[in-house]
């Protein structure tokens, strides 16, 4: 049972290119239960296609949707896509969301080379209006947020160390800085994992705004698997926890 009162080791900063294991994760489904202020109020599922041919690219699905009494007080059903070259780096983002009377669609195109940059366009699907349409620059090679999650997956990184990840939403690119707390045991519907607990900086207007906390919970072993992810929002809208009920 994880203790709220462990002492966080000191960390000792690395470079983004840490020793990677070479476990890439094969295809996979992840399904999630999604809890909010005590309630099941949603369900995740990520389905990861890896890259099995040289050109061919690897791919991210997520599909999130409300259930029960959340979903009758406000409806949420968003698809995310992500499409990722070689070392996880993005490619192509697409994301549709149905948000109670909001449908908005966005579309991110990186590319690379003599300039690096990414191409955000979202549309306001109900009033068929352009709400951004921009271009930033990027790093010769970054990761979406889902891409990230599987960049992180294979590298080593041990607890009392850290590291810094390039990752680009479309609208803002940043070096986002992971720690690696502790070791923990995890108990969700899907069993008990000995698992490495992070804490990722990406919000507080480093790539999201909104004033919050990540941390997620990766099996300690060579899969990896993230059973457990949770952001701490302020107390008003309180915490999201996403625990894994299954993979396949």
């Amino acid at each position: 049972m994880r203790s709220k009162l462990l002492l966080l080791l000191p960390l000792v900063s690395a470079p983004f290119a840490v020793p990677q294991s070479n476990n890439v994760p094969p295809k996979e489904i992840l399904y999630y239960n999604v809890e909010w202020r005590l309630i099941s109020s949603g369900k995740a599922r990520v389905e990861w296609t890896p890259q099995t041919q040289p050109r061919q690219p690897s791919e991210i699905h997520l599909h999130l949707e409300s259930i029960g009494l959340v979903s009758k007080l406000f409806k949420v059903e968003d698809d995310y896509d992500a499409i990722m070259g070689p070392n996880f780096c993005a490619q192509h983002i697409e994301m549709t969301s149905h948000e109670g009377s909001r449908r908005r669609e966005t579309k991110v195109n990186f590319t690379y080379g003599a300039t690096n940059k990414a191409d955000y366009l979202e549309h306001d699907l109900v009033k068929n209006t352009v709400l951004l349409n921009q271009e930033i620059e990027v790093p010769p090679c970054v990761h979406d947020v889902l891409g990230a999650l599987y960049a992180l997956r294979v590298m080593d990184l041990e607890p009392s160390r850290s590291i810094e990840i390039p990752v680009s939403d479309g609208k803002k690119s940043a070096m986002v800085k992971v720690d690696a707390q502790a070791r923990e045991e995890v108990k969700t519907t899907a069993g008990i994992f000995k698992t490495v607990r992070y804490e990722v900086y990406i919000f507080n207007n480093v790539i999201y705004r909104r004033s919050a906390h990540l941390t997620l919970w990766l099996t300690d072993d060579a899969r990896k698997l993230p059973v457990e992810i949770r952001v701490r929002l302020p107390f008003t809208i309180g915490t999201i926890t996403l625990q894994l009920e299954k993979h396949e």
